[in-house]
């Protein structure tokens, strides 16, 4: 009989699942009026699991993922993310029920530009252990500071 091979789960799904029940979280929901609310809700060999929350105007800086893949998916309102393309940020938005994957070298400025809370679920594998963040000058990207897990968040 042939090996059957062993796939990894879509993160998407994986946040689509987790985004579809709330009330199963092990940490509840909150909002954050100084800055954007996140928690780790879970962690195995596979992945991890955060839930951030977003009032209207909170963002994150330009960043990466350290070398890891993922996906999030907005739960609730209204996101808008930016990725470098073509020496420039170019936006996308995305709302409730929209996400998308990333690879390892993805690079992106997430915010809450819209008037209601947002709520989004990200998925990391392998999970992060650092995230550089960049400054985008004159189209190239210029590393700001490298944030480390367990140090910087």
């Amino acid at each position: 009989m042939p090996a059957v091979p062993v796939t990894e789960p879509d993160l998407l799904a994986v946040a689509r699942q987790w985004a579809a029940d709330p009330a199963s979280w092990p940490v509840p929901l909150r909002f954050d009026p100084a800055s954007r609310w996140y928690a780790r809700l879970a962690a195995d060999d596979e992945h991890e699991v955060w839930a951030l929350s977003w009032l209207p105007g909170q963002g994150t800086d330009l960043h990466d993922h350290g070398g890891s893949s993922g996906a999030f998916l907005v739960a609730a309102g209204v996101l808008t993310e930016e990725t470098v393309s073509g020496h420039r940020l170019r936006p996308h938005l995305l709302a409730a029920g929209s996400g998308r994957r990333f690879g390892p070298r993805h690079v992106h400025v997430v915010t809450n530009r819209h008037a209601e809370p947002a709520v989004s679920v990200h998925v990391y594998r392998p999970a992060l252990r650092r995230m550089t963040r960049y400054h985008l000058v004159a189209g190239r990207l210029l590393v700001a500071d490298v944030a480390e897990a367990g140090v910087a968040w």
